[in-house]
């Protein structure tokens, strides 16, 4: 995980523009800054497409990238989460609305395990969500959203 700047993003001339939009996957090179790295370069893995028009699968993104986000320290790398928070955008655009809510507790409990938070082949907790919200200290505040469109 790693936080980075994108100067002069907004240009509309700024050829960086269309590639760092929400949820992408991309490749990027960046120089190192004082503060923060700057990226100098982009390529576009994956955009997800498939679902950026619907709001029950962007509320859905919101989710998993927090629960993600939320879960994992900066500067360490975990490719296993990172490679299961792409596989589950990828399928995201696939998924018919009534499978979504066990898409997630499924994704929820992969990178649970993944973390070393639950063993594999023990009981998982009841309520994931406050599992979750018990380990990050805090409340997951894209929850709302996932309730806002069943």
């Amino acid at each position: 995980k790693v936080r980075v700047i994108a100067k002069g993003i907004r240009k509309t001339t700024s050829r960086k523009k269309g590639a760092l939009e929400l949820f992408s996957y991309v490749r990027f090179f960046a120089a190192i800054g004082r503060n923060m790295d700057i990226v100098t370069e982009v390529e576009i893995k994956n955009s997800f497409n498939s679902w950026r028009e619907d709001l029950t699968k962007v509320a859905t993104a919101y989710h998993l990238v927090e629960i993600v986000n939320r879960l994992t320290a900066e500067k360490q790398e975990n490719r296993e989460v990172f490679e299961e928070l792409v596989e589950a955008l990828e399928r995201l655009g696939k998924l018919d609305y009534s499978a979504i809510h066990p898409f997630v507790q499924t994704f929820k409990v992969h990178i649970l395990e993944e973390l070393g938070f639950i063993e594999r082949g023990l009981p998982i907790p009841g309520n994931l969500d406050a599992y979750i919200e018990h380990l990050i200290n805090g409340k997951l505040r894209t929850k709302k959203f996932l309730e806002l469109t069943k």
